[in-house]
């Protein structure tokens, strides 16, 4: 596989997107490009296949762009995907766990039996900032009674400090910005 910070070219910046203040990193220029795609993909499902501990599981994904990339992953590494999704869109009896982004507030869920004791998930987001919503994300993992095989990322905001919020987490990115 190519260097996978060759992906830089393909995200773009949004200045004050959603609010002002925050600069927004729009992946939708790799997505929409097959091959970096695919390299994306495969560089992600490399990082989960390579975790220490043994073979992962699961692979969850974060709403909503965590799931363009996290599905694949998932395919890629011929597991099972888990959602985990903002308050109130999933179906069945959930856990919730509320917590706090760069430009606000939320909760995030899981479906009670998505993950059985013991299993070992990998969790897929497109964008690591402050880091709060892969917090609440592993906590969900655990309180179902799953095991952290690692976090993947596309893209790590270094400025903001989400790494050092998860000390305990073995956390990849393909590009740090």
């Amino acid at each position: 596989m190519s260097d996978p910070a060759d992906l830089s070219r393909f995200v773009r910046d949004i200045p004050d997107w959603p609010t002002p203040g925050v600069m927004f990193r729009d992946i939708t220029p790799m997505l929409g490009d097959a091959e970096a795609f695919a390299r994306c993909v495969g560089a992600l499902a490399e990082i989960g296949a390579a975790s220490d501990g043994g073979p992962v599981d699961l692979v969850a994904g974060i709403e909503a762009r965590g799931f363009i990339l996290a599905a694949p992953v998932a395919h890629q590494l011929r597991t099972g995907f888990v959602p985990v999704r903002k308050h109130g869109k999933l179906p069945h009896a959930t856990l919730s766990e509320a917590y706090s982004l760069e430009y606000g507030e939320a909760v995030l869920e899981i479906h009670v039996d998505a993950i059985q004791p013991g299993q070992r998930v990998l969790v897929v987001d497109d964008v690591l900032a402050t880091g709060g919503t892969i917090a609440a994300t592993t906590e969900l993992i655990r309180r179902a009674g799953g095991e952290i095989a690692g976090v993947s990322v596309l893209i790590e905001i270094a400025a903001l400090a989400g790494r050092e919020r998860n000390p305990d987490l073995e956390i990849s990115a393909l590009l740090t910005m």
